[in-house]
């Protein structure tokens, strides 16, 4: 006999077995080994309706949520009755703003209204874990040693993203590369975010994603992974959106 499926039940995820394993540039973006990211936060599969859903309450927020129409209540004129009620042979009326006539008002057209709302936060959390770890897994993640350049230059910072092979990326940083921050912050092809920053839609909406060893340990604190004692230092004051950084405004 064929086993039934629920329909309703959503499909489980899964952890991948071990610490992730990317690419570990040195700051001569010379590739010089690889970097052990946390599975808890890096490694996660399944639940793709999270995703899909965490992608439309962010695109729900940005709606401004301005459109509207005038109602016969709003429009100027038609405060007098056009013509008497009875003995014209004309249907009756009493204004020209009647949502029937040409020039009258609209009927349950939109009026301004607020469009965000708030996914739960575990949920939250999980959708960004897994927009994360498909970017890890499908080799998409690469970290770097240092964003640090000569001079706070875009061609130089240019320069480097095209060492690394990046065509549209998305570059989380945190306080401490602030030049590279003045530096490509109006490359358009790529986007730079902060920490505390990170949303879904940026991390699915770029093909590559780049960071420093310092940013992925605070990545894995902010999602609930405790950082080993080597790496307490280096997680330490990232979670702070650097001057000038865009912020998503999702709450974590």
């Amino acid at each position: 006999m064929e086993k039934r499926v629920d329909k309703g039940r959503r499909e489980k995820g899964h952890q991948v077995d071990g610490p992730v394993k990317v690419a570990l540039f040195s700051a001569s973006r010379e590739r010089t080994g690889d970097f052990e990211l946390s599975a808890a936060v890096f490694g996660r599969t399944g639940h793709e309706g999270l995703l899909h859903e965490a992608v439309r309450m962010q695109l729900a927020k940005r709606r401004a949520g301005t459109a509207a129409t005038k109602t016969r209540g709003l429009i100027s004129g038609g405060g007098r009755k056009p013509w008497r009620q009875k003995g014209t042979g004309r249907a009756r009326a009493g204004s020209t703003r009647s949502p029937i006539w040409r020039g009258g008002g609209t009927i349950f057209g939109p009026v301004p209204r607020d469009y965000s709302y708030k996914m739960p936060k575990k949920a939250w959390r999980r959708a960004l874990s897994l927009a994360l770890s498909d970017r890890a897994l499908n080799g998409k993640l690469m970290i770097v040693e240092s964003l640090e350049l000569a001079e706070a230059k875009t061609k130089q910072a240019a320069a480097f993203l095209a060492a690394l092979g990046l065509s549209h990326a998305l570059i989380l940083i945190g306080e401490e590369d602030e030049k590279f921050l003045r530096a490509a912050r109006n490359l358009s092809a790529h986007k730079l975010l902060a920490v505390a920053g990170l949303n879904v839609y940026d991390v699915l909406n770029y093909d590559e994603v780049v960071m420093t060893a310092k940013t992925a340990r605070a990545i894995e604190a902010r999602l609930g992974v405790a950082p080993a004692a080597s790496d307490d230092a280096a997680g330490a004051g990232d979670s702070a959106v650097a001057p000038g950084v865009e912020s998503s405004g999702v709450e974590s």
